[in-house]
């Protein structure tokens, strides 16, 4: 079942250096995807002005947000388990960038909270303002992460910068699809149209951000790589396919869309990337990769472990599913 090759280990035909980069980049669209909606449902909290809507927001992600946000520790956990020289090189080089993740993450989390403890008006504000910040920050400086990661930069690049806007553009969208199945009355009413504003605002993005990485010689060829190409239309036809279902009344494919349109994004980062996987570097994944038998023993434990964290999930949007009680509050 197993073959040692140098440094690389196979199974079943597949090198574990490949599955393990596909992987950590699966956990890391899986964590932007499920806690993108409670992101956008956050940027949209900015736009409403009515306290029971606003209420509604919070009851909407308050079952979800902070078990969806476990996958970020998923993903950062998978990249030191796996490629632990690429994981001390990025944390270090980014390491206030990260701290501002933290920072904005832990607002997201606290505000709500807070949030709820008072009726002064004062008070409430505060604290809606600084969900606003986590939620606006946190994915914005994730995607600015990316893009850096995918350069090989330590300062901030343009190109990073549309990146973390593209990100949130992203995660309005899927946050308004994600309303419009947990609310009713007026809130939900005015989703689509937040919804297909954020994903023509998200299209456009992208394009600006692949005429910036098309400026960049090491990444020219890449781009127009067949793989990379697929990927871009994918996202152009998924956008289609969000606008179309979002008029017609169908959230759960414009949220399918927008999660298709957040694995694209991810996707198309480690095709750029890829076979390196620290380009300030230039780092393989094939040197990047921990020995066997460490590796193997990572694959059982994670053929073993996820199954069960995905059943967990299941269970949980089972438990929470349908629209939220027009009285309910977070």
């Amino acid at each position: 079942m197993t073959e040692l090759l140098a440094l690389e280990v196979v199974w079943f035909g597949v090198a574990l250096s490949d599955l393990w980069f596909v992987v950590v980049f699966g956990f890391l669209a899986v964590f932007l995807f499920l806690d993108g909606w409670d992101f956008g449902v956050g940027a949209i909290f900015a736009l409403r002005e009515d306290h029971h809507e606003r209420e509604q927001c919070l009851a909407a992600i308050g079952p979800f947000w902070d078990g969806n946000e476990v996958w970020l520790v998923v993903f950062g956990g998978g990249l030191f388990a796996a490629f632990p020289s690429v994981y001390a090189a990025l944390f270090s080089r980014h390491y206030l960038l990260l701290f501002g993740v933290l920072a904005t993450l832990i607002l997201r989390g606290m505000a709500p909270e807070f949030f709820e403890q008072r009726e002064s008006e004062g008070w409430q504000r505060w604290w809606g303002r600084a969900f606003v910040v986590g939620s606006v920050g946190a994915p914005f400086l994730l995607g600015v992460f990316t893009g850096n990661w995918l350069l090989g930069v330590e300062g901030v690049a343009p190109a990073s910068l549309v990146v973390g806007l593209a990100v949130v553009a992203l995660n309005v969208a899927a946050g308004a699809a994600f309303l419009r199945l947990k609310t009713t009355g007026a809130l939900a009413d005015e989703m689509p149209g937040y919804g297909v504003r954020a994903t023509a605002v998200y299209l456009a993005l992208v394009v600006v951000a692949l005429v910036l990485l098309a400026l960049r010689p090491g990444l020219r060829e890449a781009l127009l790589s067949p793989v990379a190409i697929a990927l871009v239309v994918g996202s152009v036809l998924l956008g289609v396919v969000y606008v179309v279902a979002a008029r017609a009344g169908r959230p759960y494919l414009a949220l399918g869309a927008s999660g298709g349109m957040t694995g694209a994004l991810v996707a198309l980062v480690a095709v750029l990337m890829y076979p390196v996987v620290e380009p300030m570097t230039g780092l393989t994944v094939e040197e990047a990769i921990i020995g066997a038998p460490a590796v193997e023993l990572l694959t059982i434990g994670a053929a073993i472990l996820i199954p069960l964290v995905l059943t967990y999930f299941g269970v949980l949007y089972s438990a929470f599913s349908g629209p939220i009680d027009v009285e309910e509050s977070y």
